[in-house]
């Protein structure tokens, strides 16, 4: 049975999707972008700043969810531009101090919003 993980502290979902679903024990989260769950409005145009705030988004769904970055298997990065993987691998890498999860990263066209980044995992 899948269950909806709905957070206050993350931002709404601006389509029809669920923050996250989990589903025995795995939480499956939507792709996070950096909107600010507080005024509903994306953060600047700053990788740096994006990166931050989506990693914020996807702490405050697992925590929701009773789980925390530990419980993390699976991230999905997607980026604008491949210019920004060093930079949003600096900020990633301090949510997963040990035993980082498997990780793909993806260069795409177009994100929600002309979004930098979006993020979505797989936890357990």
């Amino acid at each position: 049975m899948k269950k909806q993980i709905k957070s206050d502290k993350a931002p709404k979902s601006i389509g029809p999707y669920s923050q996250a679903i989990m589903v025995d024990g795995f939480v499956f989260t939507s792709g996070q972008i950096p909107i600010n769950p507080k005024t509903g409005s994306m953060v600047e145009k700053d990788i740096e700043k994006q990166t931050i705030q989506v990693m914020k988004n996807l702490k405050e769904i697992l925590a929701y969810a009773g789980y925390k970055f530990d419980n993390v298997i699976k991230t999905t990065i997607f980026l604008s531009d491949m210019k920004y993987f060093e930079k949003v691998n600096q900020i990633y890498k301090k949510y997963f101090l040990s035993n980082p999860p498997a990780r793909s990263c993806i260069e795409v066209s177009k994100l929600p919003k002309d979004s930098l980044l979006e993020i979505e995992l797989i936890a357990k």
